[in-house]
């Protein structure tokens, strides 16, 4: 008789195992499918433009600063090596474009430097961020 009940139990439990596997693999899908935003470690006050226009592709983000300082994957970056890391991440990606955060306070001179250094690179569109004035 025991073993007729512990029977029974047993086939009255629910299998939770082929439904944790199904939420794994859906975790695991979303997470490699996820498009992660990238940044270039500091807030930035673009200048405004009317013809500016949105960029989807993965980029390669370079940051200039109201004092100058260049940054780029949230490090701070002397003009000697932003040549350097642009060649590391176009490397890595070899379909993304630079893309220059200048805030409208920094110097012209620098962002020249820094457009010049991303061309060296071997990177030939290099686009400016702005943004989009009403109007």
């Amino acid at each position: 008789m025991k073993l007729r009940s512990k029977r029974k139990k047993e086939d009255n439990e629910i299998n939770l195992t082929p439904m944790l596997d199904v939420v794994f693999i859906m975790l695991i899908f979303f997470i490699v499918t996820a498009s992660f935003v990238k940044e270039s470690g500091i807030d930035v006050s673009r200048p405004g433009a009317s013809t500016a226009e949105r960029k989807e592709r993965g980029n390669i983000l370079v940051a200039i600063s109201a004092n100058d300082q260049i940054w780029i994957n949230r490090r701070q970056v002397d003009i000697r090596a932003v040549r350097a890391n642009i060649e590391r991440m176009h490397a890595e990606n070899p379909q993304g474009t630079v893309i220059i955060q200048a805030d409208e306070n920094s110097k012209n001179g620098l962002v020249v430097k820094v457009m010049d250094a991303a061309r060296q690179a071997g990177v030939m569109e290099v686009s400016l961020a702005a943004t989009v004035e009403e109007g």
